[in-house]
């Protein structure tokens, strides 16, 4: 007699988060507004950025004085694209929203990468969860690979990448979060670099363009160095 056997039921996956990566820029039309008008728009503000950081990730950097068409950047990481949503629609509602312009956006979600072994430490992926180092820098720029890179073997990819990686360790001080865009935006991937000292991360960068997988980049740029800083602190230094 045959016994059925019940199949085995699918694992749970971990859930991915959404990162989105918003440039501001404040329209010097708000300057002329009343100090008192300004003081409550700020405080609008703020209230907004510190509601959704208690409750996902969310962190500020300023850009004034190193780019002309950004003044800070709002880096965000959630389970819901809604939540993206949701932010940017406050943020165009509150008072300040017709002053602050988007300049640049870019969205992403977290993914393992074909290029790293599988995770050691169980069902955790430490590498679907965006986990800040908090250092001073935060580098972000969006990454496109060539047609010709995905035309070769998966083995060749893997060797070119693992010079890429191990260049990358010769630089302990710089931390890479890389997230993933294919389908989503006009990117194939975002990629963030933190570190408290900006000369090692020009050196990396320059090292980098050393490796034979290089050649394969398609584009990379806008570059943006960003500080992070507390976004009271960013208004206040942008005449907010």
């Amino acid at each position: 007699m045959q016994t059925e056997t019940q199949p085995t039921p699918n694992k749970p996956k971990q859930p991915r988060q959404f990162v989105r990566f918003t440039f501001f820029k404040l329209d010097p039309q708000w300057q002329l507004l009343s100090a008192e008008t300004r003081q409550q728009g700020k405080q609008e503000l703020l209230r907004l950025f510190e509601e959704y950081a208690d409750a996902s990730l969310m962190r500020s950097f300023s850009l004034f004085g190193l780019r002309s068409d950004c003044d800070f950047m709002l880096w965000q990481a959630t389970y819901a694209v809604e939540d993206v949503q949701s932010v940017s629609s406050r943020i165009r509602r509150s008072a300040m929203g017709p002053y602050l312009r988007e300049t640049h956006a870019f969205l992403s979600m977290t993914k393992r990468s074909v290029y790293v072994g599988k995770n050691a430490r169980g069902a955790h992926d430490p590498r679907l969860v965006i986990t800040p180092d908090d250092k001073k820098y935060l580098f972000v720029y969006p990454f496109v690979k060539t047609r010709a890179w995905y035309a070769l073997p998966l083995a060749d990819r893997k060797r070119m990448m693992n010079e890429h990686i191990r260049v990358g360790l010769t630089y302990p001080t710089v931390s890479l979060n890389t997230t993933y865009s294919f389908g989503l935006d006009d990117q194939e991937f975002v990629v963030a670099f933190e570190t408290d000292n900006i000369s090692d991360f020009l050196d990396l960068v320059q090292e980098l363009r050393e490796t034979e997988a290089s050649s394969f980049t398609l584009r990379d740029t806008p570059m943006f160095t960003c500080v992070a800083q507390p976004l009271a602190e960013i208004l206040e230094a942008i005449g907010a």
